[in-house]
This record gives C-alpha cells, sequence and structure tokens, in this order.
C-alpha cells in the first residue's frame, strides 16, 4: 500500500475524478442530445440505442483485453497513454459524418474508456486503504454530479446551439488539459510490479481462472444486474422528454444541472455512510430509494419542467447512490496481486449490462403516429424488477477473510478541499 501525504492523495483523487469525468461525459453527452443525432442521421430509438450500446460493448471486450496487461505496467504510464488515445476517439466523433462512421468512432471510444475506467479504480486500491475507500470511491463518483452539473449541460447547449458533434469538440479539448495535468500529479505506481508478471502463454488460462472463480462470479453478476437495470431507462429520458412531452432540447441542461448539483454532495455523503454503515447495507437501502422515481419517470404523466426541474435532483440521487456502496465493495473482493485484472474484467461486465441494457430497453421501445416515444413504461417495470434482484443478490458478494467490507468502521474525512 502506498502512503501519499494527504494534499498529494487529494490532488490524486481529483484528477481521477475529472479523468471519470471526461469518459463520464463522453458516454453520458450522447443521452441528451439524442434527438439530434436521431434528427442528423434519420435513425429509429433501436438505432439510436444501438449507437449508445456499442461503445458499451466495446468498452466491455477492451476492458476484459485488459485484464491480461493491466497489472504489467505502472499505472502512470498505462494511465496516460490510454488517456492519448481517448482524446483522439473524440475527435474522431466530432468528425463523423455518416452512421457508420459515428458507430466506428464510438467504437473506438468505448475501447480506450473501457480500459481506463479499469485503470483509475486499480489506482484508488493500490492508494487508499479499504477503510477509507467508500469515501475515496465517492470522491471519484462526484465526476458522475460534475459531468451532469457542468459537462452534459455544457454539452447540451452547444448541441442546441451549433451541432450535434459540438460536444465531442469540448471533450477533446478538456481531455488535453486533464492529460497535462496527469503529467504532473499521477506518481509512479509499481508496487504491484514487485513479483514477476506470468508469461503470456500463461496469462489466459489464469484470466479463466480468474472469470470462473465463485466469488468472482457473484460480483460480476451483481453488476451486469445493475448495470442492466440502469440502462433500460436512463439513456430514453432525454428523447422521451423532447418527443413525447414536448421539452425544448435546450431545457435538458438545467435538468441534468440540478440532479447533478444535488449528487455533487450526496455522493460523498453515501461513500461515508456506507464506510460507517456497511456497503451492503446502504446498497440495499439506495436501490429500494430508486423504485420510486424509476417507475414516475417511466410512466410520467404531463407535467411542467418546473415540476420535472424539481424530481430530476432525486432521481439522480437514487441512481447513482447505488453505484458508490457497490463499486467500494467490489474493490475488496479479489486479492491485492489480482486487483487489476479483477477490476477490468469487472469493468467489461459493467460495460457488458450497460450494452445489453441500453439495447434491449431500445428494442423495447417504439415510435407512436406523432414521433412519441412509446412503451417506456414496461421498461421501468423491468428495471425495478432486476433492483429487486441486485438487493437480494448483494448479500452473496463478499470479501475473502480478512478483508471484511461489511462491517461498520470510523472513517476519517477523505478528499474535501
Amino acid at each position: 500500500m502506498y502512503n501519499l501525504q494527504a494534499p498529494r492523495e487529494r490532488q490524486l483523487l481529483w484528477l481521477l475524478a475529472l479523468t471519470q469525468f471526461t469518459i463520464i461525459m463522453d458516454f453520458m453527452v450522447m443521452m441528451p442530445i439524442g434527438p439530434q443525432i436521431m434528427h442528423a442521421f434519420t435513425i429509429s430509438p433501436a438505432k439510436f440505442a444501438t449507437a449508445v450500446s456499442v461503445y458499451s460493448w466495446c468498452s466491455g471486450l477492451s476492458g476484459l483485453f485488459a485484464a491480461t496487461y493491466i497489472d504489467r505496467f505502472d499505472r502512470r504510464r498505462l494511465l496516460l497513454t490510454i488517456y492519448a488515445l481517448f482524446a483522439l476517439s473524440n475527435l474522431a466523433c466530432a468528425t463523423a459524418h455518416s452512421y457508420p462512421m459515428l458507430l466506428a468512432a464510438r467504437a473506438f471510444a468505448g475501447m480506450t474508456g473501457g480500459v481506463l475506467a479499469s485503470v483509475v479504480m486499480a489506482i484508488v486500491a493500490d492508494v487508499i486503504p479499504v477503510a477509507r475507500r467508500g469515501a475515496a470511491t465517492g470522491v471519484i463518483m462526484t465526476a458522475f454530479s460534475l459531468a451532469a452539473i457542468a459537462g452534459v449541460p455544457a454539452g447540451v447547449m452547444l448541441g442546441a446551439h451549433f451541432s450535434w458533434s459540438a460536444p465531442f469538440v469540448l471533450l477533446t479539448v478538456l481531455s488535453v488539459v486533464v492529460w497535462i495535468g496527469g503529467m504532473r500529479i499521477v506518481p509512479s505506481l509499481r508496487e504491484h510490479l514487485a513479483s514477476k508478471p506470468a508469461p503470456l502463454a500463461t496469462v489466459l488460462p489464469q484470466l479463466w481462472s480468474l472469470l470462473t472463480r465463485p466469488q468472482h462470479l457473484t460480483a460480476f453478476a451483481l453488476t451486469f444486474i445493475v448495470m442492466s437495470s440502469h440502462m433500460l431507462v436512463i439513456p430514453f429520458i432525454s428523447p422521451m422528454l423532447v418527443l413525447s412531452h414536448g421539452i425544448a432540447p435546450g431545457q435538458l441542461s438545467w435538468l441534468y444541472m440540478a440532479g447533478g448539483a444535488a449528487t455533487f454532495v450526496t455522493s460523498r455523503w453515501v461513500g461515508r455512510l456506507a464506510d460507517r454503515y456497511g456497503k451492503h447495507r446502504m446498497f440495499r437501502l439506495m436501490a429500494v430509494i430508486s423504485m420510486a422515481p424509476v417507475l414516475f419517470v417511466t410512466h410520467l404523466p404531463d407535467v411542467t419542467f418546473v415540476a420535472m426541474l424539481a424530481f430530476f435532483p432525486f432521481f439522480m440521487v437514487a441512481m447513482s447512490g447505488r453505484m458508490i456502496p457497490m463499486q467500494a465493495l467490489l474493490t475488496a473482493v479479489p486479492a491485492p496481486a489480482n486487483r487489476g485484472a479483477f477490476l477490468s474484467a469487472n469493468a467489461a461486465v459493467q460495460a457488458l449490462g450497460t450494452g445489453c441494457g441500453a439495447w434491449v430497453g431500445g428494442l423495447m421501445l417504439g415510435s407512436g403516429p406523432g414521433g412519441q416515444i412509446e412503451g417506456y413504461g414496461m421498461n421501468g417495470l423491468v428495471a425495478v424488477t432486476l433492483a429487486l434482484v441486485a438487493v437480494v443478490w448483494i448479500g452473496r458478494v463478499k470479501a475473502p477473510a480478512g478483508r471484511d467490507v461489511a462491517r461498520p468502521v470510523a472513517a476519517e474525512p477523505l478528499g474535501e478541499a
């Protein structure tokens, strides 16, 4: 375990949060600009769902492949190399002029984003002790809030006033800035290289062993269930609001800004509560709370924009709140020597669940005579059913003896500026 001074640790955590911010914005911004993309390329909700899913599927495949090499390199060098490719992928998205080109660019972005997500969590697990990892995960998860407060609204406004490609131009610029920050802040992290890496000829059998280990399979199943539940609903909120409820595309930025502002505060609270009362207990609480807003948004009556503005923060807090204790719990499941590989494989499963949820959700939807979205209520019912399964299933996800993360602990504050 590395021993960084508190100021350096905070700088590193916030740099990783900004890295996650660009990754999450890259994925999230596709959803609110969905109406513009559907119009620009003349595609159906199902084809739009495919454009969202291809990112996740490629992210999953690249994350799974990363499990064969992520523990063979200095974390710093790997992070900076893959992040440079991520910046190029956003430039490719911005310059796509046809639907096939957009799919290819999104696939490229997914390949880089999948590896980056696992590297970020591997660094957190290397640097932060288990007792404070929930709070640290909460800091990293503020990237979701930052993306919702600043990134997505800025992307929506740019998309509404210029073109759907403008948000990806912004992402390219932001990625370059964060990459420069990474050069200055991220230290060399080589402790995991103390033991000689296994020969490549043994990597695939070892990966198979990693994937099929019972406690790992249980954790992967939880990840898949939760992400599928998320993505049955989230990608289609903006198209539904614009096409079925008459909300202007430019107004969507206010919804994401309000929701992001709320989760910016609550994500760290949820992380600390998970450390204090247990990851399992906090996940179950947030999963149950999330069911009400999911059912409401998927069976949305005719409401005013002001009412939707008041509701959206509650929805986003509930949905992001169940991710924080789950992510913190999963970092303690593998042995330290396999942590990077496990988190890469878990990121792959997470992306697979994301892609399958969005794809299946798109297949369940249709277009009405006036262009409105139909069938969204069934998406919500299936999402809630999966959340109930996750509430039961998380009891099977446990850390090995000696790394008990279910036991409440007294955690010190972490990551405050």
